[in-house]
């Protein structure tokens, strides 16, 4: 197979990436890359751990005289969000990702790409392969599961990981250091199915679709319509205007997604079929008007289905209208030590019908654990008003600030030096795992940094190639500065 990123540079770091978007690598599924991994360690003839989670360790002795400088751990996770558009035909367990080069960036034909967090890889392995770049004891990790719910770095072994500086690439900014982080929780609420006879004889699907969705932790201060909360508001509407019964209902894909897709089967009598027409295109026109800046094409489907015997309750139909209405969307709070920083949000990510229940899926993140728990409680409210299941899964720590820390001083004199523009100190609202490596390999000095991405977690998600180039170039300066 041909690669359609040669010639990009730097070389080395696009070809190990091409290669990883070849690999099937959707979270739960990271055991092939794992294997690959192992293999890339043993042509080199590099100490490597394989732990049972499919976490991989490559170990690399320092250069000659640099082997009492810090030991460095360069860090990425290997799993990635698989989201494409809603019509393209595109499978991520056995297609390579479609890679497109389009003037400054590395793109895809309708799909994820997986920089986030393939590049950080492919700039781990770029190292550890030269025989050029000059570095200290060096520990490249490569955690799994990190985009539902921070598994790998959960299960790590901390006797595999021993190091005084932590290198985190899996930032989405060029020129920014981040310093500190959201902690996060997924918050589940699952309400029980009930169902009856169904009354009315006429089925139709309504689809909302045409949203941009994105990262629900990066871009959830973006105001981007959340299809799932538009779907709640649109059966709200029809509720108000004709009788109707709920056949099924869905909405999102994952759960650090905004959603960009949701869908409802109803049952109606055919009498209010042009009421309802109505009522579908007056949401659609309303929708489209407050989002007219963040999702201008926003449309609502409306198809006729096949009619089903069975229906969800009225009490059922009311109390999931309830539940999405009322579920927090958005922004909760914003910081008051950090300008722009959001300080605590909720996304309701994905909904499921499932054989037993309605199950909603949201991600909660505070950089401050009190809000995070006041959150919580909210949906412990909604869930108790209901008669709902409420559990809290892969619950994450936040990453507090240091106000000393060697490694981000020495990387704002190189990036000055390399690049004559100060660098940034930031905090980011979603959830990194320096948290949890905090916990496993102790209180060593940590950065997090990465090359511009855009538009994460979407089909639309885009790599910068001078960007990663200037950056892959810096973190190799800072190897050679630790001497």
């Amino acid at each position: 197979m041909d690669y359609i990123l040669t010639g990009l540079q730097p070389e080395s770091v696009f070809k190990n990436f091409e290669e990883l978007t070849r690999i099937p690598r959707e979270s739960g599924n990271e055991a092939g890359v794992a294997d690959y991994l192992v293999a890339f360690a043993n042509r080199l003839g590099l100490e490597v751990i394989k732990e049972p989670s499919n976490n991989i360790i490559i170990k690399k002795q320092a250069t000659k005289g640099y082997e009492n400088g810090p030991t460095v751990i360069l860090q990425g996770h290997t799993d990635m969000v698989c989201v494409k558009l809603d019509d393209l035909n595109f499978d991520f367990l056995k297609e390579p990702i479609p890679l497109v080069v389009e003037d400054d960036f590395v793109k895809t034909k309708g799909t994820t790409l997986g920089a986030d967090n393939g590049i950080a890889v492919a700039m781990a392995m770029s190292i550890l392969e030269s025989s050029t770049i000059e570095h200290p004891n060096l520990i490249a990790l490569f955690t799994v599961a990190e985009e539902t719910g921070m598994d790998g770095v959960v299960s790590l072994v901390p006797e595999h990981v021993k190091g005084d500086i932590l290198i985190n690439m899996d930032s989405e900014e060029e020129g920014t250091l981040l310093a500190s982080c959201a902690g996060g929780v997924n918050n589940i609420v699952e309400y029980p199915i009930v169902v009856k006879e169904a009354v009315y004889s006429k089925a139709f699907k309504i689809v909302i679709q045409g949203l941009n969705g994105g990262h629900s932790g990066i871009e959830i201060n973006k105001n981007r319509a959340n299809a799932i909360k538009l779907l709640g508001r649109l059966m709200a509407n029809l509720e108000a205007e004709i009788p109707f019964e709920v056949v099924t209902l869905s909405g999102g894909e994952k759960m650090n997604a905004i959603a960009k897709r949701a869908e409802v089967t109803i049952q109606v009598d055919s009498t209010n079929a042009t009421k309802l027409n109505e009522v579908v295109k007056a949401t659609e026109k309303l929708f489209i008007n407050e989002f007219m800046a963040t999702d201008g094409g926003i449309q609502i489907v409306l198809s006729e289905a096949q009619v089903s015997a069975k229906v969800l309750t009225d009490q059922a139909k009311k109390d999931i209208i309830h539940i999405i209405r009322l579920t927090p969307f958005g922004v909760q709070t914003m910081s008051g030590g950090i300008e722009g920083l959001v300080e605590s949000s909720s996304n309701l990510g994905v909904l499921t019908h499932e054989a037993d229940c309605i199950r909603f899926t949201n991600a909660v993140r505070s950089s401050v654990k009190s809000l995070k728990k006041e959150i919580n409680e909210r949906f412990a409210i909604i869930s108790e008003m209901t008669g709902s299941k409420n559990y809290l899964v892969s619950d994450y720590p936040e990453w507090q600030y240091k106000l000393e820390s060697p490694i981000r001083e020495l990387m704002k004199t190189v990036y000055g030096d390399l690049y004559g523009k100060e660098l940034k100190v930031d905090a980011i609202h979603a959830g990194l795992e320096c948290g949890f490596l905090k916990e496993k390999v102790g209180d060593i000095d940590m950065i997090s940094l990465g090359p511009n991405l855009f538009d994460v977690h979407t089909p639309y998600e885009k790599l910068s190639i001078s960007s990663t180039e200037r950056t892959f170039n810096f973190v190799c300066e800072v190897l050679k500065r630790l001497k």
